[in-house]
């Protein structure tokens, strides 16, 4: 939901500026994931962390609080560890589509900056 998709919106801008900078898509999408997989990892552990307590909660209302813990819980951990390979492979297989030999982004990652320019 709303957690993971602000996260992996971040690791979209990294990957995004690693490829606009020239890198190959998989590249950039592996340097992405390797600078942003520890907060992922660490935001969405404590999450699910926080939620324990209504997963084995008792007294009264506990059947509700255990059916939304144990739902939470168990979602947080499968968004976090399909996103975590999904959205890096989704990124690479997006960038790999728009760029075509000759397309204007390829174009500009070969342009000699300005001021490098032979006279």
């Amino acid at each position: 939901g709303g957690k993971q998709g602000g996260r992996f919106a971040q690791f979209v801008e990294f990957a995004q500026q690693g490829y606009l900078d020239g890198m190959p898509p998989m590249e950039a999408a592996l340097q992405a994931a390797r600078l942003r997989f520890r907060p992922i990892i660490m935001t969405s552990l404590a999450f699910v962390l926080g939620v324990v307590p209504l997963v084995f909660s008792s007294g009264a209302g506990a059947s509700a609080r255990r059916s939304m813990g144990s739902g939470v819980f168990g979602g947080m951990i499968v968004a976090t560890f399909v996103a975590t390979i999904f959205i890096p492979l989704f990124f690479t297989v997006t960038s790999r589509s728009r760029h075509k030999p000759g397309s204007p982004m390829e174009q500009a990652a070969e342009a000699v900056p300005a001021g490098e320019q032979e006279r």
